[in-house]
């Protein structure tokens, strides 16, 4: 993967502003400004197919440079429709990545028209976003994650387990995780970064502040941490702030490890398993969960919150009614 700064250079000026815009100004992250900036690509590539300048072929290592601010004026909403059926048809994309494709294409021309002021009107204005079809995310039962925990080991066992223990209890993201820096744990609570650089208070509980306390004593490394990273709280075997795949290999080594499907659940899961055992063992309000969790809206945490079909059982079993029977006094004989 080149630089960002070498793969933005390849884009012409009025993207390349859309992205720093995204970035500087709506305080997007470089991942999310990195996606937009491949959907956007995507999107410009298959407008150049579309528009009779290249082929089907050549599309996968287009260039978009040459696009001129002309070449967007004329793109059409009818355009737009064409490149979510190509994605849908050609490209086998599902409905929540057509979804985020639209989210970045909105985005895109909405900076152009009412930011820049390169365009009179706004041809995504009116773009639908796929409908995306509910499902409940999969996550660890309370069981499960006491089998995760307990089958821990390896010669990273103490700093693997202080990873696993805060992910199963405090429904971190993966970056805000890997992020962690020394300083930001000040007695029961821990300062991380989440999405659009917004920073949040987690309250560490007594299993969290055992295992980084058992880590930093015990196992993180005391001498040789490269300068950049030597405030970082977890370390790699290189001495390095450990990175976010590192993290994702070390979570399906201990879920295989544990007899758990690797296949089946990832560090996102254990994030959604934090939400669902504080939901459904420990009560916690939605709200609450809400600030624990860093999202910005209440509908998104509601998806943490539902119903398992023992609680569907047992509200059934509640009904005032559910032991009335048929009386046979007034049977015909």
């Amino acid at each position: 993967m080149p630089d960002l700064r070498e793969l933005y250079a390849e884009a012409p000026d009025f993207v390349r502003d859309f992205i720093t815009y995204t970035e500087a100004i709506k305080g997007k992250s470089k991942n999310t400004t990195k996606e937009y900036f491949f959907d956007i690509r995507s999107f410009l590539r298959f407008m150049k197919v579309h528009r009779g300048l290249a082929t089907y072929d050549e599309l996968e290592n287009l260039s978009i440079n040459d696009l001129s601010i002309d070449f967007i004026r004329e793109i059409t909403l009818h355009d737009l429709y064409e490149y979510l059926a190509y994605t849908s048809r050609e490209r086998m994309n599902n409905a929540n990545s057509r979804a985020r494709k639209v989210a970045s294409i909105r985005s895109f021309f909405k900076y152009l028209s009412t930011k820049a002021k390169l365009l009179e009107s706004n041809p995504a204005s009116e773009l639908d976003s796929p409908k995306i079809p509910k499902s409940l995310p999969k996550y660890l039962s309370l069981n499960e994650s006491k089998q995760l925990l307990e089958n821990i080991d390896g010669a990273n066992k103490i700093r693997d387990y202080a990873i696993i223990t805060l992910f199963l209890n405090c429904g971190m993201r993966l970056s805000e995780l890997a992020g962690i820096n020394l300083r930001d744990v000040k007695g029961d609570t821990l300062t991380v970064v989440g999405k659009g650089n917004k920073e949040r208070t987690i309250y560490l509980n007594q299993a969290c502040l055992d295992a980084i306390d058992d880590y930093v004593k015990n196992a993180r490394p005391r001498e040789g941490i490269k300068a950049p990273d030597q405030h970082a709280l977890f370390i790699s075997r290189n001495l390095r702030r450990i990175s976010v795949k590192t993290i994702q290999h070390i979570v399906k080594m201990h879920l295989k490890a544990a007899g758990l499907d690797e296949t089946k659940y990832s560090v996102h899961k254990l994030r959604h398993t934090a939400a669902t055992l504080m939901y459904k063992h420990g009560h916690v309000d939605v709200r609450i969960l809400q600030e624990i969790l860093g999202h910005t809206n209440l509908s998104t945490t509601q998806i943490y919150t539902h119903l398992d079909d023992e609680q569907l059982r047992n509200a059934a079993k509640s009904n005032p009614l559910a032991n009335m029977e048929l009386s046979k006094d007034n049977d015909n004989e």
